[in-house]
C-alpha cells in the first residue's frame, strides 16, 4: 500500500491516508526536538503525500498542538485530516511551576484531567485555539484506560461515557466535528465504550502488532460490525519492532522480557529468509485489518520519517506470512495484505 493514497475511515465521511502523522514526538517528549527539525518532519511528510495528522494537549503540555497547527496554517484545510483529543484542560503557569516529566521544555501550562461536559466542550475549543485551525475532523476521548488512570478509572470511564459522550455527541450532531471516539491503551477499554455509546472510531495504541493480537477476539470484530474506524499506534510496541531483538530493546516502554525477546528473534529469522524488514511488516500488517484504514507514527528527525516511509512501501511476498501463521507467529485469523 502507498503511503499518500486515500483510505475510507470506517463509515464517515472521510478519508484518510493509511499512513498518519503522530505529533507526539514534535511535543518534546523525553527530549527536545528543536522548531526546525519539527516543521521539517511534518512538511517532509506532506511533500509526500501523508495528509492525516494526530495531536493531543497532552502532547508537550500544548506545544504539539501548536507546531501542528503552525506547520499546516497554510495548507488547503480541505486536503487534510486532523485529529485531536479532550480529556485535559491545560491552565497557563510559570515554568518554574510545571512538573513536565515526561516532556521536555514544553508548553507554559499545567494539565488537569476533565472529563465533564462543560470540561469537554472547553477542551475542545482551547485545541482550535491552540491548533489557528477552524476545525479538527475527529475527536478522541483521552486515556481513560487502566494504563492512565489506574485505581480511579471505572469512576473516569463512567464520567467519560456521561459528560464528554454527550458533548462530543452534540458536536458530531451540529458537523461541528465529523468523527468521535476514544484514544487509549487498551483494546479493553475501546470495548466496553463501543457496546456503551455510539463511536465512530478508537486510537488504539500498541494493542494491535505483529506480537499482539488478542483485539481480533471481539473489539475487532464489533468495529467491522458498527463500521468503527481503528488508528493503530505505537505499531512497533514501543521500540522492539522496530530495533529488533538486541539488548536493551523496549517492549511496551519497558525492558523486553525474554519471552518477547525469543518472540522477535524467531519473528526476525522469518525475515531473513523472505528479505523483508521486520519494521516492514511490523508497519505493513496493522493496516491489513479492514477495520484498520491507518496507523500513527511518531518520528524524531526527517531521517526517521523517510526511513518508516520506505518501510510502509517495502515489497513483502505472500509466502512470508504464511510462514510466519506456519510457524505459530501469527494468529491464522489475523488478516495480512
Amino acid at each position: 500500500m502507498k503511503p499518500d493514497s486515500k483510505v475510507k475511515f470506517g463509515r464517515v465521511d472521510l478519508e484518510v491516508t493509511p499512513f498518519g502523522f503522530g505529533t507526539a514526538p514534535i511535543g518534546n517528549i523525553f527530549r527536545e526536538i528543536d522548531e526546525d527539525t519539527s516543521e521539517a518532519m511534518i512538511q517532509e511528510a506532506w511533500g509526500r503525500g501523508v495528509r492525516y495528522f494526530d495531536t493531543a494537549p497532552m502532547y508537550g503540555h500544548g506545544l504539539s498542538e501548536l507546531r501542528t497547527g503552525h506547520a499546516l496554517r497554510w495548507k488547503d484545510r480541505d486536503d487534510l485530516v486532523l485529529s485531536s483529543k479532550v480529556g485535559r484542560i491545560l491552565k497557563p503557569a510559570r515554568k518554574q511551576d510545571i512538573d513536565y516529566a515526561p516532556w521536555t521544555n514544553a508548553g507554559r501550562f499545567t494539565i488537569h484531567f476533565d472529563y465533564s461536559y462543560d470540561g469537554t466542550m472547553r477542551s475542545f475549543e482551547d485545541s482550535l485555539q491552540r491548533l489557528n485551525l477552524e476545525r479538527m475532523d475527529i475527536c478522541f476521548i483521552h486515556d481513560i484506560d487502566v494504563f492512565t488512570r489506574g485505581t480511579e478509572q471505572p469512576e473516569v470511564f463512567e464520567q467519560a461515557m456521561n459528560g464528554a459522550w454527550k458533548a462530543l455527541s452534540e458536536l458530531r450532531d451540529q458537523g461541528v466535528v465529523k468523527a468521535i471516539g476514544v484514544g487509549v491503551n487498551e483494546w479493553e477499554v475501546c470495548h466496553a465504550a463501543l457496546q456503551r455509546r455510539d463511536f465512530d472510531c478508537f486510537l488504539l495504541a500498541g494493542r494491535y502488532t505483529l506480537l499482539e493480537q488478542d483485539a481480533l477476539n471481539e473489539f475487532l470484530p464489533l468495529c467491522e460490525e458498527r463500521g468503527a474506524a481503528v488508528v493503530v499506534g505505537g505499531g512497533f510496541n514501543s521500540g522492539i519492532l522496530a530495533t529488533g531483538a538486541r539488548e536493551g530493546a523496549k517492549y511496551n516502554y519497558a525492558p523486553a522480557p525474554d519471552d518477547i525477546m525469543d518472540k522477535v528473534r524467531r519473528i526476525e529469522a522469518v525475515c531473513a529468509d523472505h528479505d523483508v524488514p521486520l519494521p516492514a511488516a511490523a508497519l505493513q500488517f496493522v493496516v491489513a485489518h479492514p477495520a484498520v484504514p491507518t496507523f500513527m507514527a511518531g518520528t524524531r528527525t526527517v531521517e526517521q520519517l523517510q526511513q518508516n516511509l520506505a518501510w510502509f512501501s517495502h515489497p513483502i511476498p505472500e509466502p512470508f506470512w504464511a510462514d510466519l501463521k506456519a510457524k505459530g507467529l501469527l494468529r491464522e485469523d489475523a488478516p495480512t495484505p
